[in-house]
């Protein structure tokens, strides 16, 4: 099952809700919309982007055809697919590249294992999940090195570690593997565990509330309607899955290296642009995800993002790089909370380095 449940997927619905439940003073809280101060070309004539008229011309007859489908909808954590497609680094590479928005219950694993697309996105423990059940999908890079899961408390409740949750309301997913880790790990004394809600209405209306969430996410939205949140990364207690990983048919990987080369490379290009000069691809998210994806918000996003995906082993080894004791340290970890048998999967067939190189 595809992790969908910490998102803020009906951003709009969700600053209405809160608006109603906190009365007058919630007017005005809507995100605004960043200006660009950013001195960067937008995307040209030659660049990619879905419905562009260009699509049809004799150039992209001559592209190879490539289809990526993301576990969720298009917000901050994909900015890299889609800068190497807005700023043309996919087509320079001879690829007419398709990027498909996911949702709930996305089958990332499922479709690329079944060839139904040629590239996914997807988070590296259930890649691992899938391996358990006989998915021959490999990760080529992971543009995430620190996870952004995280449990949002109120600062007023002065809780500054995962053991001090106690006596109060928690929406987690009672099914995905850091909620599992999380309930193995701490006791979580009285505490009612609800399903997350998709919004922090509840949250900013409740102060013996806490949710799950990410922390480019729900933090933002809860600050801009007045509510102060306390956030506890999973990474910093040891569960830590490499996020948003492109991943492929294994076979794919020996009968055309030549095709996920060149789409790793432009990937991991479009990376370190988003990170450098985001306006331009977040123009293009938001154009696509308007009421989800605020350029406020897809702006917060990548400010929060330049930690997590250039981290002391990335500025090293380059944006992407994966190594197998972090693969065995997460499979490890699913054997731990009952989630695979030891005996299922290797590590060491999950991920392949060999395109980073």
């Amino acid at each position: 099952m595809q992790d969908f449940t910490r998102r803020i997927w009906l951003h709009t619905l969700t600053v209405l809700a809160c608006s109603w439940c906190l009365g007058c003073g919630g007017g005005g809280l809507a995100p605004k919309a960043a200006k660009s101060t950013e001195n960067e070309t937008s995307p040209g004539k030659g660049d990619a982007s879905p419905g562009d008229a260009s699509g049809a011309s004799t150039e992209s007859a001559k592209l190879k055809p490539v289809k990526i489908l993301l576990n969720w909808f298009p917000e901050a954590e994909h900015g890299g697919f889609y800068a190497a497609q807005v700023k043309g680094f996919y087509r320079d590479a001879g690829l007419e590249v398709e990027i498909v928005p996911g949702g709930p219950n996305a089958p990332v694993v499922q479709q690329v294992a079944g060839k139904q697309v040629t590239f996914g996105v997807v988070n590296a423990d259930n890649i691992l999940l899938g391996r358990a059940q006989g998915t021959p999908v490999v990760a080529l890079m992971a543009p995430l090195q620190i996870s952004p899961r995280c449990l949002i408390v109120h600062e007023k409740s002065g809780i500054k570690s995962f053991d001090e949750i106690h006596d109060m309301t928690l929406a987690m997913s009672s099914t995905n593997a850091f909620s599992k880790y999380l309930q193995k790990k701490y006791p979580f004394k009285n505490v009612r565990m609800v399903p997350y809600p998709g919004n922090v209405t509840k949250f900013l209306s409740d102060d013996q509330f806490a949710q799950q969430g990410y922390v480019f996410s729900e933090p933002f939205v809860i600050r801009q309607n007045g509510g102060k949140p306390n956030i506890l990364r999973v990474a910093d207690i040891g569960f830590n899955p490499y996020t948003s990983c492109l991943v492929t048919h294994e076979e794919l990987v020996k009968d055309d290296p030549e095709l996920v080369g060149k789409v790793v490379a432009a990937s991991v290009k479009g990376w370190q642009d988003y990170l450098k000069a985001p306006v331009a691809t977040n123009e293009f998210i938001h154009s696509i995800n308007k009421d989800q994806m605020p350029l406020d918000v897809l702006a917060f996003g990548v400010e929060e993002l330049q930690g997590l995906v250039e981290d002391a082993e990335a500025k090293q080894n380059g944006i992407g790089s994966m190594t197998l004791k972090r693969w065995q340290e997460l499979a490890d970890q699913l054997v731990e909370i009952d989630m695979i048998q030891s005996d299922q999967v290797q590590a060491k067939d999950a991920f392949t380095v060999e395109f980073l190189k």
